[in-house]
């Protein structure tokens, strides 16, 4: 409750200090759970930006992004999550991020900043810069920085014999690294394709399964097609011990030698803001809210019940959770070409018209 009040506090300054005449910073609007800012530079453009505030705040620092496709505010808003535990506080992360505009386009600090920055003394919450935007770069060190996915070449500095670095293995490293260098060629000969925005948010995403506990455990593991960040092949290999699929799954492996129900995520350029489409390409499910093409039908996965705050770590669980939920099961010896990329998306498109009609269903609690 107490951090409760002190959200709600804290976003109360915010919004008396940057009212929506402010000559620089607005909030547009704001809420315990997103706030929604403006940014007004030297020549008057209008850049908006926007935090989703976690449920688990302040643990967890808030989730900031851009649509401006302008590569400093872009970077500078990536990088308001590399800070310390500390520094996860909202008058903190937008003092750092007005603070880094000003810089970015030149103007002087803008006016309220002051009170930002007694509010976070008195609460003895130190506040850094986290990016220095006021240094102007070399030619070189721009055209390393034109595709700014926020990670080191570790893997050149680390021993060779050494099986990770910071949570992440040497292989996994590298294929970070060969993506970077990938994008920054397509930069180079001006083929790029994605946008900023969502090639440095599926990088993030990308690095964070590495790090996390589930890829660890192996409940899931993620290939790229073709090193394609925006086409994902997901391997779930766990599911619920105590469900039928789960039998199913150790039938599979013995009768087939398959491991894992293979899930495919494709992203648009739009993404965070637009989720992901995502569909069973083998084996053959049935139940388990998986639609004939193979789609599966989560209103999570749909514009109406996405968020950009949501991480793909957490959408393959919830995948997991659903096919489960629903009782899905294997369809052993069934057609596998009844599964394709275009019959998946048609009859997604289909039932969502229905839904959007006439609501999506919500099981009783007693069902999970």
């Amino acid at each position: 409750m107490a951090c409760l009040a002190n959200l709600k506090q804290d976003i109360k300054l915010l919004e008396s200090t940057f009212t929506k005449d402010h000559d620089r910073f607005q909030i547009c609007s704001a809420s315990l759970d997103e706030l929604t800012c403006r940014f007004i530079g030297k020549n008057g453009e209008k850049f908006d930006i926007q935090a989703n505030i976690m449920e688990t705040y302040p643990s967890s620092v808030p989730i900031w992004y851009s649509e401006s496709e302008d590569y400093g505010v872009a970077a500078l808003v990536e990088r308001l999550g590399d800070v310390s535990p500390q520094q996860h506080s909202i008058l903190c992360q937008v003092k750092m991020l007005v603070e880094g505009l000003c810089e970015l386009h030149d103007v002087p600090p803008a006016k309220g900043l002051s009170a930002l920055t007694q509010a976070l003394q008195e609460k003895g919450i130190p506040c850094r810069k986290p990016v220095d935007v006021s240094e102007p770069m070399s030619e070189e060190e721009e055209e390393e920085e034109e595709f700014h996915y926020d990670m080191e070449d570790e893997s050149a500095v680390e021993p060779k014999d050494k099986k990770e670095v910071d949570g992440i293995s040497v292989a996994n490293l590298e294929v970070l690294e060969r993506l970077k260098q990938n994008q920054r060629q397509s930069y180079l000969q001006g083929s790029v394709s994605g946008s900023v925005q969502a090639t440095d948010r599926l990088m993030k995403e990308l690095r964070d399964i590495y790090k996390s506990e589930s890829y660890r455990k192996e409940i899931f593991t993620v290939e790229l097609v073709n090193d394609c960040l925006y086409d994902w092949n997901v391997s779930l290999k766990k599911v619920d011990e105590d469900s039928l699929l789960y039998q199913d799954m150790q039938t599979f492996k013995e009768k087939e030698g398959g491991d894992s129900i293979l899930l495919n995520f494709t992203f648009k350029d739009t993404f965070p803001f637009d989720p992901p489409f995502v569909r069973v390409i083998s084996p053959v499910v049935s139940g388990g809210y998986v639609l004939g093409g193979g789609a599966i039908c989560m209103e999570l996965l749909t514009k109406q019940g996405w968020t950009s705050a949501y991480s793909i770590e957490s959408v393959v669980l919830q995948i997991a959770a659903t096919l489960v939920k629903g009782k899905a099961r294997i369809q052993f010896g069934a057609t596998k070409t009844q599964y394709s990329l275009a019959r998946a998306q048609q009859s997604f498109r289909s039932l969502v018209q229905i839904h959007e009609k006439n609501g999506w269903f919500t099981p009783p609690k007693e069902d999970g």
